[in-house]
């Protein structure tokens, strides 16, 4: 009815609008259908799973082994660093060993207390524990810190060596310088300078001392140094004549037994004669005599000397 009255003031015809109409409905019919199969294709191709093909399947397979290779010389990279770290780590050990043994030495030619110096225990060390500060530390931090301890141990080392050679060299020097007495037992029968001869009685002038003791008893060297004389001499019977450093030189006469020889190395406390009594001589002693820079000096202080 309405239709009828719309389309009879406007002048239309009713019977060919709603021809038109019924033409149309077929059409929206066929494109709502066809709307909703592609929505359901769509829904179905984005929840079903990927069908995996051959080109697929070989490129995870290549992932795979990739990554296989990879790791494999990733942790042949890991084992030569543990290598290469274990080897450093060896030669520090030996370099410390060595500077133990360096201060062992030291230590017992410095006359230092052997305990206070042990090398042999770790140094006391301690501290309060502090959690929050804790940190894991890197290999990189841990090869740089192993390089740094590498050139303090050189450095140590090469100290020590420094020191041990001046220490021994200034053992050395003392040790060549006359110090002590040329005998191990035995008493001083005739002092230096001037002296009533035994035989004539008259005052001369005695350039050494006489040490008396028994026959065949040791006469030691008071000196390390090199035997330039040795044989029969005039006044002296058998002499031993030694020179050491900054121009000291020691004599040993009226020997029985000569037990060294000239060139030969003698070193401080050597039995190089036994006691007896050759030439100009009243019985078994040593005359004892120290000369500096060829002239013979009162050998008294150098006998009270104790190393």
């Amino acid at each position: 009815m309405l239709l009828s009255r719309f389309c009879h003031k406007k002048g239309s015809r009713p019977i060919s609008l709603y021809r038109s109409m019924l033409t149309l409905v077929p059409v929206l019919a066929l494109l709502m259908g066809g709307s909703l199969w592609v929505g359901y294709q769509w829904g179905v191709d984005a929840s079903s799973p990927p069908v995996a093909t051959e080109s697929t399947t070989e490129v995870v397979r290549n992932l795979l082994v990739a990554q296989r290779n990879e790791l494999q010389e990733t942790k042949g990279r890991t084992q030569e660093h543990l290598d290469a770290l274990a080897l450093r780590l060896g030669q520090l050990q030996s370099h410390i060993l060595r500077i133990n043994a360096l201060g062992e030495r030291l230590a017992k030619v410095g006359k230092l207390d052997e305990d206070e110096f042990d090398f042999a225990e770790e140094p006391a060390r301690g501290g309060i524990e502090a959690v929050e500060s804790v940190q894991s530390v890197s290999l990189s931090d841990l090869v740089a810190d192993m390089e740094q301890l590498s050139l303090v141990i050189t450095d140590r080392e090469h100290k020590l060596d420094l020191m041990e050679g001046l220490m021994f060299d200034n053992l050395l020097n003392e040790a060549m310088l006359p110090a002590g007495r040329p005998v191990e037992k035995g008493w001083i029968s005739s002092r230096y300078g001037y002296r009533n001869d035994p035989f004539s009685g008259k005052k001369t002038f005695h350039h050494g001392v006489d040490i008396a003791g028994k026959k065949n008893s040791n006469v030691i060297a008071v000196a390390s140094g090199i035997v330039t004389w040795t044989g029969d001499k005039s006044g002296y019977g058998k002499l031993i004549e030694v020179r050491h450093s900054d121009g000291y030189v020691t004599r040993y006469g009226h020997n029985g037994k000569i037990l060294v020889a000239p060139g030969d190395l003698v070193t401080q406390g050597q039995p190089i004669a036994l006691m007896g009594s050759s030439g100009r001589s009243t019985g078994p002693h040593v005359h004892f005599e120290i000369a500096r820079n060829g002239k013979t000096i009162n050998p008294s202080k150098y006998l009270r000397t104790k190393r």
